[in-house]
C-alpha cells in the first residue's frame, strides 16, 4: 500500500510540478538549462550533499528523540492547550466536506508542491543562489526542528483529545495513513515543519520576486493553506503553527547570511588542494576545478 501511495503521490505533483513550469517559468530558460545545467549542478553540489545527509541523519534520529525527549521531562503539551484553549475544536466544528477535501489536498499534494517547485524553478536561473539559499534554509530548518523536538514534548491536538477532535485526512485519504506513519511522531509536533518549510519557501519567494512574481504571489495562499490545513486536520495546535513561522523566517534570514561567505572548493584548495585526499583528482574533475 505505501508504495501505491507514494506512486500516486508522485505522480500527482510531478504533472503540478509540469503545469507550474509552464506557467511561470518559461521555454526560454529550459533551453538554457539544458546547455548549462553541468555548471549549475557543479555549483550546488556541495550544498545538496549537506541537506541529504542531514535528511538522512533526520530520519534515523527521530527514532531516537522521543527517548530522549523523555530524558528532559519537557512536556508543553497542556500549557499549550492551556494558552489556547478549544481553538482547534472550534476550527473543526466549521469543517464541510469540500473544506475538507481541499485542506487534506493541501497537508499531501500541496506541501509536497511546494517544497519541490521552487527547487525546479530555482535551478533554471543562471545564477544558483537562490537555489544555494534554498538548500540552506531547508537544512537549517531539519537540523534547528530536530533540535526543538529532543528538547520539547508536545502531542498534537488529535492525540490529546482523540475523543473530540477528528482525523479528519484520513476520512478523506485513509490511504495516507501509511505514508505519516513514516514521517510523523507524536510527540514531534513543536515547531511544525509542514509550516516552517512552506513559510520558508514563501519567504524566499518573496526574495525572488522580481524573477517570479507570479510564483510569489501563489506561494503566499498556497503555504497560508499549508499552515491552516495542519490546524484544520487536528494535528498542529496554532502555537506549532506561529513557531513553524518563525523557525520558517529564522531559517531564510541565516540562509541569506551564510550563502555566499566562503567556498568549499577554496577552502580545500587553502589546505593543500583536493589533490592531498584520497579521490582528490577525481572529484577536483567531478566539481570542474581546473
Amino acid at each position: 500500500m505505501l508504495v501505491e501511495v507514494l506512486t500516486r503521490l508522485a505522480l500527482i505533483v510531478a504533472v503540478m510540478v509540469v503545469l507550474g513550469v509552464g506557467v511561470f517559468a518559461g521555454r526560454q530558460r529550459l533551453v538554457r538549462t539544458v546547455r548549462e545545467w553541468p555548471g549549475r549542478v557543479k555549483a550546488i553540489a556541495p550544498i545538496t550533499i549537506v541537506l541529504v545527509s542531514v535528511l538522512l541523519f533526520n530520519s534515523v534520529a527521530r527514532q531516537a528523540v522521543p527517548e530522549l525527549s523523555w530524558l528532559i521531562r519537557k512536556d508543553i503539551t497542556w500549557a499549550i492547550y492551556e494558552t489556547e484553549g478549544d481553538l482547534i475544536l472550534w476550527l473543526q466544528a466549521q469543517a464541510t466536506p469540500e473544506v475538507t477535501a481541499y485542506f487534506s489536498f493541501i497537508y499531501i499534494y500541496g506541501y509536497v508542491f511546494a517544497l519541490i517547485f521552487p527547487v525546479v524553478i530555482y535551478f533554471l536561473l543562471p545564477n544558483t543562489r537562490p537555489l544555494r539559499e534554498l538548500f540552506t534554509a531547508y537544512t537549517l530548518n531539519y537540523t534547528l526542528g530536530l533540535a526543538c523536538y529532543v528538547v520539547i514534548i508536545a502531542y498534537g491536538p488529535r492525540n490529546l483529545e482523540p475523543e473530540l477532535i477528528q482525523a479528519l485526512l484520513y476520512d478523506t485519504y485513509p490511504q495516507y495513513q501509511h505514508l505519516t506513519r513514516q514521517v510523523n511522531r507524536n510527540t514531534n509536533v513543536f515547531p511544525s515543519l509542514h509550516t516552517s518549510l512552506a513559510a520558508t519557501v514563501a519567504f524566499q519567494a518573496y526574495r525572488t520576486r522580481k524573477v517570479y512574481f507570479g510564483w510569489y504571489l501563489l506561494s503566499i495562499p498556497l503555504a497560508l493553506s499549508v499552515a491552516l490545513s495542519t490546524m484544520y486536520l487536528g494535528i498542529h495546535w496554532a502555537i506549532d503553527v506561529l513557531a513553524g513561522i518563525v523557525l520558517g523566517w529564522i531559517a531564510v534570514v541565516l540562509a541569506a547570511r551564510l550563502v555566499g561567505r566562503w567556498s568549499i572548493y577554496e577552502a580545500f584548495d587553502d589546505a593543500g588542494g583536493l589533490e592531498a585526499m584520497p579521490g582528490g583528482r577525481r572529484l577536483r574533475s567531478l566539481f570542474g576545478r581546473q
